[in-house]
C-alpha cells in the first residue's frame, strides 16, 4: 500500500526514533516519528507525516504492526486478525490524526472554491469519529475576544499549559463536570483539539490538574489582566460593583481541605462539607474578582478583602445584600470613599403609600417607593413596597402562622388526655421547639401557661395573637434600602439596586449551567481550581450573551450550549474508482437557528474547515 501525498507515492510508513536538544535548556532527549519515503526530483527522501512526540511508550517490537493497521485503517481494509487493545486504540488514534490534519495529503479550501470531483462507490461510505464542535468554536472565539491566550501566557503558562487551561475552560462551558468529566470529554468526544491543532487525546489527566493549580497561584494576575481587557472589549464604566456570596457543597469528608466546613448550606444540603464563592460583578455582569472562603464564613467579614486593591474610582457604587451590609461594613467604605446601596438590616417596616412614587419593573409590575433623608442628612433611607412581594411574603407568615397555632393547639389537646404531657418543663421545651421552627412567628403572640398548685404540672394552655407592627406580618411586601448617594431620585435608586438580582442570577448560571457543584477535590487549591475555572468559563458566557443579546438572542446558556452542541465534525470515508481510499473530514451543516447565532457572532458556520485525505 502507498500513502498519497501533495508530493506523490509513499512506500509503506515506518516509525524512526530521533535524538534532539532542547532549545530551552540544551539537554537532548528522545522524540518519535511516523516517516514515509518519497520521491522528489529523482531522489528518495524521508519525509515526516506525523510527530508523536517523547511520550510514545509502545515497545518498539510492535512498531511494524501498528504501522500495518494505521495503513489498514486509512485504507478502509476490515481487520483479518484480533489485534491487541494498545495497538489497535493506538493506530486509530494516529489514523484519525493524519485524517484530521489532512496528512500530508490534500487541502480544500473551506469556502470550497475549485470544484473537486472524485468517481467513489457509495455503498462503500462510512462515517466515522464524530466530534462535537459547536460548542468549542464559540467558545475558542469568546477566549480569544477576551484575549485569554496572551493573558496567560503573561501570567507565566507555557504553551502546554495554556492549551490545557483552554481546554478545561471550554470543556466547564460544553459539559460541565468535575475536571475528569472535562478529560473524557476531551479526549473522547471533543473537536477542540482540531480547531487548536492540539492533540488531546494523548494528554495525562494529571496535567488538568497541575494547570487548575497554576490557574490558582496567577489568579490575581489573570483576573486583573481579564477585566481591563473586558473594559476595552465593552467600555465599561466601573462605577458600580456588586458583592455577594454562595456556597457549594462537596462529596466526602475532604479532611484535607480546611476551608471545607460545615454551615449554612444555600443547596439545603446540611449533610456535606461546604466552601464558600465570594464574587465582585461589575455593573455590567462581569466579573472583578472571585476568592473562595471557609464554608461556615460569616459574610460581613469578607469585604474589605474582597474590595481591596480593586483600583475602583473614588465615589465608586457598592451594591450588597443585608448578610454583608452591617454598621462596620458602611463605616468601611464610608471611610474609603465608596458610595454604597445596601439592603438594610433594620426591621422596621414603615411605609406611607401617599408619599411614595410608582417605578415600572421589567415585567411591567408597579413598585411604590418612598425616599426618607435622615435628620442628619448623610444617608437616605429608600422603603420599597410590592404587590408580588406582598404575596409571597403573605402566604409565608401565613403558613407559619397555621403551624404555630396548630402546635400550641396540639399541645393543649394532650393536657386533657390521660397520657398527654403535662410536665411544666416538658411543656416549656415542646414550646420552644414550636417557636425555632416557626422562625419568629412567636413574638406575635401571647401565650399563657396555667399550672397546678405544686407548679410541676399544666393544667392549660391558652394563646393571644398580637401582631407587632412594622413587621412582615402586618406590612408583607415591604423592604428598605439604605444608601449615601444623596443626588439621585427614587427610581434611580431602585434600578439601581435591582442589579443585584443579576448577581442572584450569575449564582444561579454558575450552580445550575456551568458545573460548580458539587466539589470532589480533597485538596483545597484544587477546589479552588474548580471554582476559578467556572468563573472563567461564566465570563467567556457572557461575552458571547451580550453579543447576541444585541441581535435580539435572550436564551439562557443552556438552550443555546444545547443548540452549539448539534453540530459535529464528522469523517466521510469512501472507495474510489481507482481502488485508493478517499476521506472527507467536515463539520455537519448548521441548521437554521445555529447559522442565525454564527451569523450574529460573526463566526463561520463550519468550524475546522474541510480536510481531505487519499489512500
Amino acid at each position: 500500500m502507498h500513502f498519497i501525498g501533495e508530493h506523490g507515492y509513499y512506500p509503506a510508513m515506518y516509525i524512526r526514533q530521533t535524538k534532539i536538544s532542547s532549545r530551552r535548556s540544551g539537554d537532548a532527549y528522545t522524540t518519535f516519528r511516523l516517516v514515509a519515503s518519497e520521491r522528489v526530483g529523482g531522489q528518495v527522501k524521508q519525509r515526516t507525516i506525523l510527530n508523536l512526540g517523547a511520550n510514545f511508550s509502545l515497545p518498539k517490537e510492535k512498531w511494524p504492526e501498528l504501522c500495518t493497521r494505521i495503513e489498514q485503517i486509512l485504507g478502509g481494509q476490515s481487520l483479518l486478525f484480533p489485534l491487541t487493545d494498545d495497538i489497535e486504540q493506538e493506530a486509530q488514534r494516529y489514523a484519525a490524526l493524519l485524517v484530521t490534519k489532512g496528512g500530508a495529503g490534500d487541502r480544500q479550501a473551506e469556502n470550497g472554491s475549485g470544484s473537486n470531483y472524485q468517481e467513489v462507490d457509495v455503498s462503500s461510505l462510512e462515517l466515522v469519529r464524530p466530534r462535537s464542535i459547536g460548542v468549542e468554536h464559540v467558545g475558542l472565539a469568546a477566549l480569544n475576544e477576551l484575549n485569554i491566550p496572551q493573558i496567560l501566557a503573561d501570567a507565566g503558562l507555557n504553551k502546554v499549559q495554556r492549551d490545557t487551561a483552554i481546554g478545561s475552560i471550554i470543556g466547564r462551558m460544553a459539559e460541565p463536570g468535575s475536571e475528569l468529566a472535562t478529560y473524557g470529554w476531551l479526549t473522547e468526544r471533543s473537536g477542540l483539539g482540531e480547531l487548536l491543532d492540539v492533540e488531546y487525546t494523548g494528554m495525562p489527566l494529571i496535567r488538568l490538574y497541575r494547570t487548575s493549580d497554576l490557574l490558582v497561584k496567577n489568579r490575581q494576575t489573570i483576573e486583573s489582566l481579564l477585566f481591563a481587557r473586558i473594559g476595552e472589549l465593552f467600555s465599561l464604566e466601573t462605577t458600580v460593583t456588586l458583592y455577594d456570596l454562595t456556597n457549594t457543597y462537596f462529596e466526602g469528608e475532604v479532611a484535607g481541605n480546611h476551608k471545607a466546613k460545615r454551615g449554612h448550606s444555600k443547596e439545603k444540603r446540611s449533610d456535606c462539607p461546604l466552601v464558600t464563592l465570594g464574587l465582585v460583578l461589575d455593573g455590567s455582569g462581569f466579573v472583578r474578582r472571585s476568592r473562595m472562603f471557609e464554608g461556615n464564613v460569616s459574610e460581613s467579614v469578607t469585604l474589605a478583602e474582597m474590595l481591596t486593591g480593586l483600583q475602583a474610582p473614588e465615589g465608586a457604587m457598592v451594591i450588597m445584600d443585608r448578610g454583608i451590609a452591617t454598621e462596620s461594613n458602611i463605616a468601611w467604605l464610608i471611610d474609603r470613599q465608596y458610595r454604597y446601596l445596601v439592603v438594610s438590616r433594620e426591621r422596621n417596616r414603615t411605609f406611607d403609600t401617599e408619599q411614595s412614587v410608582e417605578v415600572v419593573n421589567k415585567s411591567g409590575g408597579s413598585i411604590l417607593v418612598q425616599r426618607i433623608v435622615n435628620e442628619e442628612g448623610t444617608e437616605v433611607r429608600l422603603y420599597c413596597y410590592s404587590s408580588e412581594r406582598e404575596d409571597k411574603e403573605a402566604g409565608i407568615t401565613n403558613r407559619f402562622v397555621e403551624m404555630f397555632e396548630s402546635g400550641l393547639g396540639k399541645l393543649a389537646a394532650g393536657l386533657t388526655s390521660p397520657r398527654g404531657e403535662k410536665r411544666h418543663d416538658r411543656i416549656l421545651q415542646r414550646i420552644g421547639r414550636l417557636k425555632e421552627k416557626c422562625r419568629g412567628i412567636s413574638r406575635h403572640y401571647r401565650i399563657d401557661i396555667t399550672r397546678d398548685a405544686t407548679g410541676d404540672k399544666v393544667l392549660a394552655l391558652s394563646w393571644k395573637k398580637i401582631p407587632v407592627a412594622g413587621t412582615m406580618l402586618t406590612d408583607p411586601g415591604v423592604y428598605c434600602l439604605r444608601t449615601n448617594e444623596l443626588a439621585w431620585d427614587e427610581k434611580t435608586l431602585w434600578q439601581t439596586y435591582i442589579t443585584l438580582t443579576d448577581l442572584e442570577a450569575v449564582f444561579r448560571s454558575l450552580k445550575s449551567e456551568l458545573g460548580l457543584r458539587p466539589i470532589y477535590h480533597h485538596k483545597e487549591i484544587r477546589a479552588e481550581g474548580h471554582l476559578f475555572i467556572t468563573v472563567l468559563a461564566y465570563q467567556a458566557i457572557q461575552v458571547l450573551r451580550r453579543k447576541l443579546r444585541g441581535h435580539g438572542f435572550n436564551e439562557s446558556w443552556s438552550t443555546l450550549r444545547r443548540i452549539f452542541a448539534g453540530q459535529l465534525r464528522v469523517t466521510a470515508t469512501f472507495k474510489q474508482k481507482d481502488g485508493r481510499t478517499l476521506h472527507v473530514r467536515k463539520a455537519t451543516t448548521a441548521e437554521q437557528k445555529l447559522r442565525q447565532l454564527y451569523d450574529a457572532l460573526e463566526l463561520s458556520a463550519s468550524p475546522g474547515g474541510i480536510q481531505k485525505l487519499v489512500v
